[in-house]
């Protein structure tokens, strides 16, 4: 019998198999930030085990509250900075040139096909849209593959996803990804990872695999993957043109990952999206998710453009679509956080920001912080914010507060009118 791509990177890192059913792999990138690791840190300290497995594996940056508001995120960066200085890790973005950890680190080049990666962080599943498996870990997991480069995982099990059909105009990666949770719950890939395939993924570009992949945790996910192909080979070249002769080369090499026609599935879900219209979350979990045109009496106080699932340029570059040449609803609030450096260069060098900033939109440096209700961004008791982030838990982004997760494209349609609204009227 064959092995799908998650079991073939398995095979090809196993350290150690300690007992049936567990995997202790080799890991290939250790991701940090500053939420997490210190914790870590501070506790390898106390331990007098103040190491780090390989500094040009550890891969680490000040995200989630940048630059800090109070003195405890400014210790947590202090703990990051003095740490990463005293490991001599290279590769830890403070400050000016740090950006959301799932859109940079992919930026950087850091992530190949069939590597293992972990993170501190439940969105790490993001860079499985390159064909490796990535997983976000708790506190001791971290420590472990910061001091000795392993991690342990239950053999994995694997949910194809196959979506099929073609997208209508103003219909994307993020309605996809929302579709598939309402579709198959919260708790539908729990201990599982899912493999996204199909026509309608071999035609998503880089950008939208990533969103797809880093909601697979609002559906229990490990992780999520999509198969490497000249796409991610296109995306990548800058960094492993040495590696290769030629693109082809790289195409041929990765598609050795991809899953044998006679691998074992525990689940094969077929889904057609030509009918698919925009989605957004009416409650408080990611599966409770309906048409947008069904929630065309829900009024916005707040537009949120941004995070580690739609903040990269081409998600700036939908909203601005609809933005252009019109201003936001009166007595909403726009807000829009370009997830990198280089994404708030390329956005403000394209004319986007300007875009924004007519319509009436408040433009952050790239950073985590209302995402998780910390800063920049933060709902008051009663307030409902219409979001591209990926999680919509009761007072995820502040206490009392709603989030209705949609794409740039509805966000962008709903600061328009106040209310949230089907994007395709404005895309016709």
């Amino acid at each position: 019998m064959g092995h799908t791509i998650a079991e073939k990177i398995f095979n090809n890192h196993l350290r150690d198999q300690p007992v049936p059913g567990n995997m202790v792999l080799d890991l290939d990138v250790v991701l940090c930030h500053e939420i997490t690791t210190p914790i870590a840190i501070l506790d390898l300290v106390e331990k007098g085990k103040d190491h780090v497995f390989d500094p040009d594996r550890i891969k680490a940056v000040i995200d989630h509250v940048t630059p800090a508001k109070d003195t405890k995120t400014a210790t947590q960066g202090k703990i990051m900075r003095e740490w990463a200085k005293r490991h001599s890790i290279k590769d830890f973005f403070d400050v000016g040139a740090n950006g959301v950890c799932h859109a940079l680190f992919p930026e950087k080049g850091f992530i190949r096909p069939g590597n293992t990666v972990i993170m501190g962080d439940s969105h790490t599943c993001t860079h499985g849209a390159f064909g490796a498996f990535a997983a976000g870990v708790g506190t001791t997991d971290l420590e472990v593959g910061i001091y000795k480069g392993v991690c342990s995982f239950r053999a994995p099990k694997t949910i194809k996803i196959q979506v099929n059909g073609s997208l209508q105009k103003g219909v994307v990666a993020k309605d996809v990804i929302l579709a598939i949770i309402r579709k198959i719950g919260v708790n539908g890939g729990t201990d599982h990872i899912l493999e996204f395939t199909g026509p309608v993924i071999d035609a998503f570009n880089m950008a939208s695999r990533m969103t797809l992949c880093n909601m697979a945790v609002e559906a229990g996910a490990t992780c999520g993957i999509c198969m490497p192909d000249r796409v991610t080979a296109e995306y990548l070249w800058p960094f492993i043109k040495d590696d290769y002769p030629t693109i082809e080369d790289a195409v041929a090499s990765f598609s050795e990952l991809h899953s044998d026609p006679d691998c074992f599935y525990a689940q094969i879900i077929d889904i057609d999206v030509s009918a698919l219209t925009p989605q957004s979350t009416f409650g408080f979990k990611p599966d409770q998710v309906k048409d947008v045109g069904e929630m065309s009496d829900v009024s916005v106080d707040q537009i949120y453009i941004g995070s580690c699932t739609n903040g990269r340029i081409e998600d700036i570059r939908d909203a601005a679509q609809i933005l252009k040449g019109r201003k936001l609803a009166p007595g909403v609030r726009g807000i829009v956080v370009p997830a990198t450096p280089l994404v708030y260069k390329q956005a403000h060098d394209e004319g986007l920001l300007s875009i924004f900033m007519e319509s009436g939109f408040c433009i952050m440096n790239p950073t985590c912080g209302a995402c998780l209700g910390m800063s920049s961004g933060v709902l008051a008791e009663g307030e409902v914010c219409g979001s591209t982030t990926n999680r919509n838990f009761n007072g995820r982004m502040g206490k009392g507060g709603m989030v209705h997760l949609m794409s740039p494209y509805t966000a962008a349609a709903s600061a328009v009118t106040g209310k949230i609204t089907d994007p395709r009227t404005f895309l016709a």
